[in-house]
Formats: C-alpha cells, sequence, structure tokens
C-alpha cells in the first residue's frame, strides 16, 4: 500500500530560493508542493486555503515574519506542522519559532536528505532540529541550570536540564531530540523529577520549575 502523500506549502520572500526548493520537493516521491507564499501574509492566507501537511517558513520576510506567520498558523490549524528553514542561527529566532509552535527548525544550508527527512518528520507530529540547533538547545538549557547555585539542587545537572525544557512547555519526544538521548530516558528523567519534587503531575512539576526561573 502506497505511502500518503505529504502536501507542502513554501514560503520565503527570495523567488529563486522559493521556486528552486519547490522544484526540488516536488520531484520527490510522497511529497506534493500544494503551493508557495512570498511573505508572511501569503503563507497565512494559503496555509488556511490549502490546509498543506506541512510549511517550510523562512523566518525573514517583508511585512508578517515567519515567526508571527507560524504563530497564527498554528493558533488557526494545529494539525499542520512548521518547519522553519532559515540563515538565521541567532538563539533568539530559534526560541521564538518553538515558541510559536514550530516543529522543527533547520538552517538553510542543511542538504535535500535533512530537508525531506525533516518535512516527513514534521508530518507525522514529531519534533525535529538539525544537528547543531539541537546542540544549542541542550547547551543554552544547561547553562540556565547550572547559573550560578543550582536550584532544586536534589536533581541531577540531566534532571534540570530535562526540568527545564518541560518548563518550556517542550514534549518529551521534543526533550528527546534536543538532548539527544532516547524517548525513554527522558520518561525515566521525568518520573524521577516528579518523585524529587513531590508532584503529581507535568502541570504541577512546570508551576514549580517556572516559579524558580525555568524555561522562560
Amino acid at each position: 500500500m502506497p505511502e500518503e502523500t505529504i502536501r507542502v506549502l513554501v514560503a520565503d520572500d527570495h523567488p529563486v530560493y522559493r521556486d528552486g526548493l519547490a522544484v526540488l520537493l516536488g520531484s520527490i516521491p510522497g511529497i506534493d508542493v500544494a503551493g508557495t507564499a512570498a511573505d508572511g501574509a501569503q503563507a497565512v492566507e494559503y496555509a488556511s486555503d490549502l490546509q498543506p501537511d506541512v510549511v517550510v517558513m523562512d523566518v525573514r520576510m517583508p511585512g508578517l515574519d515567519g515567526i508571527e506567520a507560524t504563530r497564527r498558523i498554528v493558533a488557526d490549524s494545529p494539525h499542520i506542522g512548521v518547519l522553519v528553514l532559515t540563515m538565521s542561527e541567532e538563539d533568539a529566532t530559534l526560541f521564538a519559532a518553538m515558541q510559536a509552535g514550530a516543529r522543527g527548525y533547520l538552517l538553510k544550508g542543511a542538504g535535500q536528505e535533512e530537508i525531506v527527512r525533516a518535512i516527513t518528520a514534521v508530518a507525522h507530529g514529531e519534533a525535529i532540529f538539525g544537528p547543531a540547533v539541537a546542540l544549542r538547545v541542550a547547551e543554552f538549557f544547561q547553562g540556565v541550570a547550572s547559573a550560578g547555585d543550582p536550584v532544586f539542587p536534589q536533581l541531577t545537572p540531566r534532571e534540570r536540564e530535562v526540568l527545564s525544557l518541560v518548563a518550556a512547555g517542550r514534549s518529551n519526544s521534543q526533550i528527546a531530540l534536543a538532548l539527544q538521548v532516547s524517548p525513554k530516558t527522558v520518561r525515566n528523567n521525568v518520573s524521577n523529577i516528579f518523585a524529587k519534587l513531590h508532584v503529581a503531575d507535568r502541570a504541577e512539576a512546570i508551576v514549580r520549575a517556572r516559579d524558580a526561573g525555568l524555561g522562560r
């Protein structure tokens, strides 16, 4: 039985890159380019009209930027996955995209295979980051957890990293990708955190962590 086709919307303000990517993706079996958008406003409009499975979104576009476009698309159609594909290596842009609801973040230097793999993962509800991006996410939260006197000293450094990501609203699968560990390891860490903090569930852990300054 053939795999279901993934419908993709490409949003980028550079016509050569946008059209080139659309042609490239359109040549991949199992991917159908439903449309292209030249800016964030078009991306929001076309996503609503076309209902693609994945929007491949640039960040820096005129008018409505890719971050706000992502936020609006996810709010209007939560089932649509947004994969940010950008030149920006800034941490602020990366975390803004994550907070806006993007499921993936790749730099434009990514190869065809990596982009197609990311689109496929996002279409199936997974979160994915390029290797360099995932490392920066892990380093960022490790820095937050280790700065000054550690909060929750009863937790191990890794458990504090996991708690920081939980407090930031990341799912177990997203945390596993960010820290480059298995989902089972994350589940074990989360269980240990609940026991050590004497909390009943994820929501209570998030409240405790944010009160302590984590995940912001």
